[in-house]
């Protein structure tokens, strides 16, 4: 599991989500400034702005209504100041501090799963994903009696 959630997106992406709602200033590949109320963020950093003024690189401004902008076409994103104490960095310094400890808000069943994951990767053992589960290649030959995957063969 990691600090920032099932979701296996990184910080800088849970971040740009935890900044929706607010303005952000986007710097592009071109060179053109952005900026506006950022009204959504996709995990590709697809970024869907309102109420936003543009400026080129010849220092021309325009205000636009809505503007949606690539992910690739970004350079780099400023954010609010107070997103500094998002509860994302409280969750990380939780998970430093007390060596990957399951958080106080886990559930019992989260927390058992946590837990048993870190004592397999403690013990170098393969555990969870990848050989011994479904698609181990002892047995039947496939995998299991499941369709597809593992190393065995059909027959």
């Amino acid at each position: 599991m990691s600090v920032v959630g099932n979701n296996r997106v990184g910080i800088p992406i849970v971040l740009l989500h935890d900044a929706e709602g607010s303005v952000v200033s986007v710097e592009t590949k071109n060179g053109e400034i952005i900026r506006g109320l950022l009204f959504e963020a996709e995990d590709m950093m697809n970024l869907y702005i309102k109420n936003c003024v543009v400026w080129n690189i010849h220092g021309v401004k325009r205000k636009v209504d809505q503007l949606y902008l690539r992910g690739r076409e970004i350079v780099f994103v400023v954010i609010p100041q107070m997103l500094r104490h998002a509860p994302m960095f409280q969750r990380i310094k939780h998970w430093r501090k007390h060596a990957g400890a399951p958080p106080e808000g886990v559930t019992v069943g989260q927390a058992a799963a946590i837990l048993r994951k870190a004592n397999e990767r403690r013990r170098g053992g393969l555990g969870g994903r990848g050989f011994g589960g479904r698609g181990n290649f002892g047995g039947r030959g496939n995998s299991g009696g499941r369709g597809g995957g593992g190393f065995g063969g059909r027959g």
